[in-house]
């Protein structure tokens, strides 16, 4: 926890550093919400190559964070992680409008349900 998924336009595939964006989207959801460690994060990048935004006018591309983390959190603290969360997705997209791409930043920031699960496997390492 928390399970973060990130979709994006394939059009931000050579604009959008993921491994820079997940470790800094890492460090600003442990800073950010109590009980949240960097270790915890985990973060899908799923590109996807047909998006239509309103009339499928061309320039136009959509990323999307969707955090799911464990219930307890205050509304405001959601509500703080997700503007942080936008401000970030802001600043690593910020070359696409210079490439005349018009961006659709969102973010959602949910609990996991009662019936989440985990379990973790460690790695055996030989003497």
């Amino acid at each position: 926890m928390p399970h973060i998924t990130v979709d994006y336009d394939a059009t931000l595939r050579e604009i959008l550093d993921r491994r820079r964006f997940a470790r800094e989207l890492h460090a600003l959801a442990a800073k950010t919400v109590d009980g949240i460690t960097i270790e915890s994060c985990k973060t899908r990048f799923r590109c996807i190559d047909d998006i239509a935004i309103a009339h499928g006018e061309p320039q136009q591309v959509l990323i999307h964070v969707d955090f799911a983390i464990l219930p307890g959190r205050t509304a405001e603290a959601k509500s703080t992680l997700s503007e942080v969360t936008l401000d970030l997705v802001r600043t690593h997209t910020a070359t696409a409008s210079v490439a005349g791409l018009t961006v659709h930043a969102s973010v959602e920031v949910r609990d996991l349900d009662a019936t989440y699960r985990k379990h973790v496997t460690r790695a055996v390492t030989q003497p």
